[in-house]
């Protein structure tokens, strides 16, 4: 990634975590159950057997992770013969990601910690269409005031570089769709043509100095969804400044050969319908756009509803998840609207209805899902 080493970066973010050894498939192992152990923590003895790993195996790793800060002692528990055992904890504060949520008309930063929970967010208006430059420009802004206004606080920071406390691991940064999710390249952005072809990843890691991933905003609230616990197979449908969806198939996100996939908005429910910025007509996005713009709630609801039963009736899915600011702002309506529809065709083919709920998260779910594309990896999750 060009730029990565580069001066002028974010200042005092260091690379006091060893990211190669995070890297390590039997590091994010031990990483991701340690996590899950929470506070109480868990013995050498138990991520062995849990693992896999040898005993020795497991205590070179946890060696490794102690004097790189990453855990400690939460104690000693009692053994059912023998000493006590040393029990182990992850310590949530050792690494942080950014998460980045860039909007039509806003930009969202988040700073999380190793356990997901936000230590730090900005939020200010931005124009996607006022050029690279500018945006760019808002973005490094906002993330550097982000992070420094959280990291710089940590004991034992010193300028230019932080203690293992201190690091960054990384910046997710998540924006309306399509996108090369793998390159890290812009595709042409619904109403935005002008990006069509822009190299977001590199451009922005060369200006923050550290690893950047790009994934679409409906993919990284899904991603923020399914480690936060909500696994199985299900659609995230985000209803704001544009209408797009982010699919979970048996626990992972589907992005499709060419990562294209979850283009919800512009599935294509009236024929004749009135011209959408995509350049089709009657998409399900220009439809539930328009009633939302006359004040309609409920035919955007059933709008949403009509494409929600596309998705269930294609995937068999196990639930639809509602979110965006445009949901956010009336859920109730939404989530019955919604579930009226899915309801009815239940009725008609036999099955069960699928639920429908209000995505966990709230206005921060594309933000905290653009962070856990960059912690994914070091826990072992492939979404990253």
């Amino acid at each position: 990634m060009r730029g990565a080493g580069r001066t002028g970066g974010v200042r005092g973010l260091g690379a006091g975590v060893n990211l190669l050894a995070l890297r390590s498939h039997n590091t994010a192992l031990v990483l991701d159950l340690l996590r899950t152990a929470g506070p109480d923590g868990i013995s050498r003895l138990e991520l062995a057997e849990r693992t896999g790993l040898t005993p020795q195996a497991v205590s070179k790793i946890t060696a490794r992770l102690r004097e790189d800060g990453l855990a400690a002692e939460a104690g000693r528990r009692a053994s059912t013969g023998g000493k006590p055992r040393t029990v182990l904890r992850l310590v949530p504060e050792a690494g942080h990601a950014v998460g980045v949520h860039l909007d039509r008309d806003e930009v969202r930063v988040v700073l999380v910690d190793l356990r997901g929970a936000v230590a730090g967010e900005r939020r200010a208006p931005l124009d996607l269409g006022a050029g690279a430059g500018a945006v760019l420009a808002a973005v490094t802004g906002a993330v550097r005031e982000t992070a420094a206004g959280v990291l710089s606080a940590v004991p034992g920071a010193e300028a230019g570089a932080l203690a293992g406390a201190g690091s960054l691991l990384g910046v997710g940064v998540a924006l309306p769709g399509p996108l090369d999710h793998t390159r890290g390249v812009l595709h042409r952005v619904t109403g935005f043509p002008e990006w069509d072809g822009f190299p977001l990843r590199e451009a922005l890691a060369e200006r923050l100095g550290v690893p950047v991933v790009i994934d679409k905003d409906t993919n990284a609230a899904a991603v923020g969804l399914a480690a936060g616990g909500g696994g199985g197979s299900f659609a995230y449908l985000h209803l704001g400044t544009g209408l797009g969806a982010g699919l979970v198939i048996g626990g992972s996100v589907h992005r499709g050969a060419r990562t294209g996939a979850g283009e919800f908005g512009h599935q294509v429910i009236q024929l004749d319908g009135p011209p959408c910025t995509c350049g089709n007509r009657g998409c399900v996005e220009a439809l539930c756009l328009a009633a939302v713009a006359r004040g309609d709630t409920e035919e955007a609801a059933r709008v949403l509803g009509a494409g929600a039963a596309n998705l269930v009736g294609l995937l068999d899915i196990d639930i639809v998840l509602l979110g965006g600011r445009t949901v956010g702002a009336a859920p109730e309506p939404f989530v019955r609207g919604v579930g009226a529809v899915l309801e009815a065709r239940a009725r008609r083919t036999g099955q069960d209805a699928v639920p429908v709920r209000v995505a966990a998260g709230g206005a921060r779910v594309v933000a905290a899902g653009a962070a856990q594309l960059v912690l994914g990896p070091v826990f072992g999750r492939g979404d990253g």
